[in-house]
């Protein structure tokens, strides 16, 4: 079977001193007066582009953005994207692994834990201004690498996630910001869903491994969402299904089997059912 296209991070840049765990790289120097086009794929890092100035398009889980100045795209392992960048585009792009922040404190991991699900911001000139300084401090430690430097980008990145927390808060205020429980649970179920969509598909399979009860997580995804955990886990499927339609040349019963569905015309009714295309039909029309 088919997979998508993964990228690794040593295949991106070897850094021997951070083992592969992060690199950032001049958006400027990385063009070298040409475009970036990138076909579909998916990666095992989390990737930030933070952009200054930039034009094309960024397609990530086939929800299609414009490319604008002072814009900041955030992808978590596991998301497909595909990627037009033009030449004379500024910035930073930025690759980390998850383990390069869990080795961290319990702050760390939350704030990465909140931050995974942004996965495009538009600021305003001061905003940006404020992440563009932290990052250019980042670049430096990263090239430089004086004494401790590892430990001053991690800490700068900290800052530079509350701040893109604040933005969104401060964007869209929500009713969860009074509730910091129940959406530490809601992206840990998240986080689960990515990690083990191909293998568990019930509530309660989901609401055992974070000790709650299947009333529990459905009252936090409701408020939070306003959606039930069986929606999600459903819409989760039907992403998984997508991705590997339009990123693979696998035949439709192998992508069934590979979601966990011994029944291929039970997935194909279902994936009918929640898109309004057999899995055939959406890959003639959106491929």
């Amino acid at each position: 079977m088919e997979n998508i296209p993964i990228r690794h991070i040593h295949e991106i840049q070897k850094e021997p001193n951070l083992s592969g765990r992060f690199s950032i790289r001049d958006i400027q120097v990385l063009l070298e007066g040409k475009d970036m086009v990138q076909e579909l794929h998916r990666h095992d890092f989390f990737y930030m582009l933070v952009l200054e100035k930039g034009s094309g398009y960024h397609e990530i889980d086939f929800t299609e953005y414009e490319i604008c100045n002072h814009s900041v795209f955030l992808m978590r392992p596991g998301q497909v994207h595909q990627l037009t960048l033009k030449a004379g585009s500024t910035g930073y792009l930025i690759h980390f692994k998850t383990e390069f922040f869990y080795s961290q404190s319990k702050l760390s991991q939350q704030l990465l834990r909140k931050v995974s699900h942004i996965n495009f911001c538009n600021l305003d000139d001061s905003g940006f201004k404020n992440l563009y300084t932290i990052l250019a401090s980042v670049f430096k430690e990263y090239c430089n690498k004086l004494e401790g430097y590892e430990e001053v980008i991690q800490s700068n990145l900290n800052i530079f996630f509350i701040e893109l927390i604040r933005h969104r808060q401060n964007k869209k205020a929500s009713a969860t910001d009074n509730n910091p429980y129940a959406q530490e649970q809601l992206e840990k179920f998240l986080e689960l869903l990515e990690a083990n969509i191909t293998q568990y598909k019930q509530v309660s399979q989901y609401a055992d491994i974070l000790n709650l009860s299947t009333y529990q997580l459905n009252a936090i995804t409701k408020e939070v969402l306003g959606k039930t955990c069986s929606e999600l886990i459903n819409e989760h499927i039907i992403l998984e299904s997508k991705r590997s339609l339009l990123a693979t040349s696998n035949q439709v019963n192998q992508i069934a089997y590979h979601l966990g569905y011994d029944d291929v015309s039970y997935f194909i009714r279902f994936f009918k059912k929640h898109t309004g295309h057999s899995p055939e039909a959406f890959r003639r029309n959106f491929k």
